[in-house]
């Protein structure tokens, strides 16, 4: 089963959010019907990356990576390069 570590983007608050999930297209439905708390208030949220692991630990410590890095033009680049 395959993981994913993603990036949303709200245009409506101009933010994104980064998550880890083996669920991802029931994922991003949760996050745009209000049932995730902290992407209650971004609706909709729009999927702008996604990299796919073969382990959650894999999945996770790429998202502990990119949230790391605190930058949202490190961010940006990184959604227009892939």
């Amino acid at each position: 089963m395959p993981f994913f570590t993603y990036i949303l983007f709200s245009e409506s608050h101009d933010r994104y959010y980064i998550g880890h999930t083996d669920r991802l297209e029931e994922r991003i439905i949760e996050h745009n019907s209000g049932h995730t708390k902290s992407t209650r208030y971004g609706c909709p949220w729009e999927l702008v990356f996604k990299r796919e692991f073969g382990t959650r630990i894999e999945a996770i410590r790429y998202e502990r990576y990119l949230k790391s890095q605190k930058s949202r033009k490190f961010i940006e680049t990184l959604i227009l390069t892939g």
